[in-house]
């Protein structure tokens, strides 16, 4: 079904070829800039420096957990106008039921943003973020960067990225994106997928195969070969934007007249163009997918990468949930009550409790055709499975509305609800506690769906396609997959989309290139600026405040996601939720060290401080905290995953890896040190330890790649340690010796 290679290939007349077997064809230095993203990323590149690209893209968006401190940044850096096209969606706090004004507050302040600097404003409910960049900006050739790390639109011949807010507010304040030459694999397809099988079967195969061995981590996945044409658009959009969860840098996939009639109905047919590899495109590696050979799969609690095929599931059940059992009670270490999953299985089904197909990867067009088709035959029950859809984008609505599916899927039972992402981060459909959700949606880390363990609560996520969800719907709530129905609905590979805009033409503020000075911001009182930091001193004295040894560290505990997006404004306030559902001290433990830094700025010499100091000068050693974790970052591209961290006086990072780039990039921006140790969980440090760093600015400052520091120990003992800072750029020294990026700015 899916095989995996890390040796280079070739991409020759049309087929993988090993190195193996590539007499004859160019040295992989040349071939290398034969891939699609090779040719992407030299077209925006801006120098010819050759072991960096510096990029100016083409569009850019953000939503509205993210577009406040994006321009905040900005503001504090004397931004005058935004120089390429920013569209700011109102898609993750729509509903303003959290916080008070707090969310409308925002939206407010993102309208008049928009018109004071030319921007594009999305009002709430309209479009999710990805669908809206989709039908409006994605197009062959571009390059596209957004504030939300499922940021990817490689169908349309885009190479998008998701990366946090700073990496938005160089390009606004006229820097350049940053990127050393990423690898890039190919993904190579093959068949036609079976009737039943949607993309999120084909994503959630894909995830399982190559995230745990990192095998396209950092990387651009290229798709390529004849399977791609048996696919529809919305196929390839669904398959495309799961892509995050590999841990993959971007994607970008050849064009074909699919596309072209895809652009040409979004009204944007000029845009068009063939995309394609070179002639001997080298590569990375590979992933060949058999696409007539995928099955219905299901991403079990926690991750998208825990994948079975739902037949495998049904088979094994047993073993299957005693093991999910153990990992649920090592996630939740002790906090909230947790029955024991094997209570769904009754008569030897396993019977699920809520159904919601959402998003940008589950409200497309197609996938809620496809659903239609599948309840037509029948209504869901009173007493079992609840189905919730949301569409996409008002476009998308108004198709399924003409069509009748809105009618059709309302009469069997299913609500269809307004173009929100909540359900992907816990904002909307929470689930009853100790309830299972089948979403056909992004991802489900723990608490993603928004039970709180810490307060009793919780309750589990498994991915699933539209298809498998609305089957099990029909079946009372009895997991069904969808090839399991007498006739399974099958994809066609060009399916009409009736795009209307009308929706947009009446609330959009399309105000790109259009900038109007006189135009005040519109402040809300919980919208806040960034606190100020301060340069990196000579030397650190760092507490540990959190010591996290799970095998992945998400953006979603690191700061939470649902309760706390209405206070994404307030950097302050939502620093009160850092690690909160992961190490409750965390916060209180490195507020203590803030506030002896605060004092010691004011008075070295007072006497609370100099105990602190150990003896170190007080006019010239920062006191600082550090979390540390073995692999910190994967999931969202947030910036306030780190920016929380520095609000409460951290200045470091410790990992054993980063599980993304956009997360240490966030790190770095925000001046703090991304430290590596290889070793790190043989140390078993612990929080209250300690790290001496001398002369680290003066580390910083030249190329070393090493730090020496004293690790001293809660009772007193003392060791030599080396900190590792790998290829740490020139820029992003100068951003940490600055404090972060706003004072970088600033000077």
């Amino acid at each position: 079904m899916i095989t995996v290679s890390n040796k280079g290939c070739y991409y020759h007349n049309g087929k993988l070829v090993s190195v193996d077997d590539a007499a004859g064809l160019p040295a992989p230095e040349t071939a290398r800039k034969e891939t699609m993203a090779a040719k992407i990323l030299a077209a925006h590149n801006t120098t010819n420096e050759p072991d960096v690209f510096r990029l100016k893209v083409d569009a850019m968006a953000s939503h509205d957990i993210t577009y406040v401190s994006v321009i905040q940044t900005c503001r504090a850096s004397g931004i005058e106008a935004f120089p390429v096209p920013y569209v700011l969606t109102n898609c993750h706090n729509s509903l303003c039921a959290v916080g008070g004004t707090i969310n409308e507050d925002d939206h407010r302040f993102g309208l008049s943003a928009a018109r004071r600097y030319g921007g594009e404003f999305v009002p709430a409910h309209q479009a999710v973020i990805h669908q809206y960049m989709r039908e409006r900006y994605a197009a062959p050739g571009r390059l596209i960067l957004a504030s939300d790390s499922h940021t990817r639109y490689g169908p349309f011949g885009t190479l998008a990225v998701g990366e946090g807010g700073p990496e938005l507010g160089k390009q606004l304040l006229g820097r350049t994106y940053d990127l050393t030459p990423p690898p890039v694999i190919a993904v190579y397809l093959t068949g036609a997928p079976r009737p039943g099988v949607g993309p999120q079967d084909v994503a959630i195969a894909l995830i399982g195969k190559v995230f745990a061995s990192g095998a396209v981590k950092n990387a651009v996945c290229e798709f390529v070969g004849p399977g791609i044409a048996s696919l529809a658009m919305d196929y390839r959009s669904g398959i495309d934007v799961m892509t995050t969860e590999t841990a993959c840098l971007s994607s970008v996939w050849e064009t074909d007249d699919t596309v072209r009639t895809a652009m040409e109905t979004l009204g944007r047919g000029e845009q068009y163009k063939e995309q394609h590899p070179g002639a001997d495109a080298y590569y990375d590696g590979s992933v060949v997918i058999e696409l007539d050979k995928v099955e219905p799969m299901i991403a079990l609690p926690f991750h998208p990468s825990n994948a079975y095929s739902i037949r495998e599931f049904k088979e094994n059940m047993t073993d299957i949930l005693r093991k999910l059992d153990e990992e649920t009670a090592a996630q939740l270490e002790g906090r909230g009550q947790q029955i024991s999953l094997l209570s769904k299985v009754r008569d030897g089904k396993f019977i699920v409790d809520q159904g919601v197909i959402a998003g940008c990867s589950g409200g497309t067009l197609q996938n809620l055709l496809r659903a239609t088709e599948i309840l037509r035959s029948g209504t869901l029950s009173s007493v079992s499975m609840p189905l919730s859809c949301y569409p996409a984008s008002l476009p998308v609505m108004l198709d399924l509305e003409r069509r009748g599916c809105i009618a059709d899927l309302l009469t069997a039972g299913a609500t269809v609800r307004s173009c929100f992402c909540g359900p992907c981060f816990g904002a909307g459909d929470v689930p009853a506690n100790n309830a299972f959700s089948i979403r056909h949606s992004t991802r489900n880390f723990p608490h993603r769906e928004g039970s709180r363990p810490a307060d009793g609560q919780l309750s589990w996520v498994a991915l699933m396609d539209a298809r498998s969800i609305a089957a099990t719907a029909l079946n009372g709530g009895v997991l069904t997959a969808a090839t399991e129905l007498p006739e399974p609905p099958a994809d066609p590979s060009v399916e009409p989309f009736t795009y209307d805009d009308a929706p947009y033409a009446a609330r959009v503020y399309r105000g790109v290139g259009k900038p109007d000075p006189s135009a005040e911001l519109v402040f809300g009182p919980n919208i806040a600026d960034w606190p100020p930091q301060i340069a990196l001193p000579e030397h650190l004295l760092l507490t540990v405040c959190s010591a996290i040894y799970d095998p992945v560290t998400t953006t979603d505990e690191l700061i939470p996601s649902g309760e706390t997006s209405s206070y994404r404004s307030n950097p302050i306030k939502l620093s009160d939720f850092a690690l909160s559902r992961k190490d409750p001290a965390y916060v209180g433990r490195a507020k203590e060290i803030l506030a002896l830094e605060r004092k010691r700025r004011e008075d070295p010499d007072d006497p609370a401080v100099k105990e602190a100091l150990m003896g170190h000068d007080g006019a010239t050693t920062g006191l600082g905290s550090l979390v540390l974790a073995l692999k910190p970052g994967d999931g969202s591209a947030r910036e306030q995953a780190a920016s929380c961290q520095r609000v409460l006086g951290g200045c470091a990072n410790i990992a054993q890896e980063y599980a993304t780039k956009r997360y240490r990039s966030n790190v770095i921006n925000w001046g703090m040190l991304p430290f590596i140790v290889p070793d790190l969980q043989a140390l078993n440090i612990q929080p209250g330890d300690r790290f001496y760093i001398p002369d680290v600015r003066a580390a910083v400052s030249g190329d070393s790649e090493s730090v020496a520091a004293t690790l001293i120990r809660a009772d007193g003992r003392e060791e030599a340690v080396s900190l590792l800072l790998p290829g740490l750029t020139a820029d992003e020294r100068a951003v940490i010796l600055a404090g972060c990026l706003i004072n970088q700015y600033r000077a």
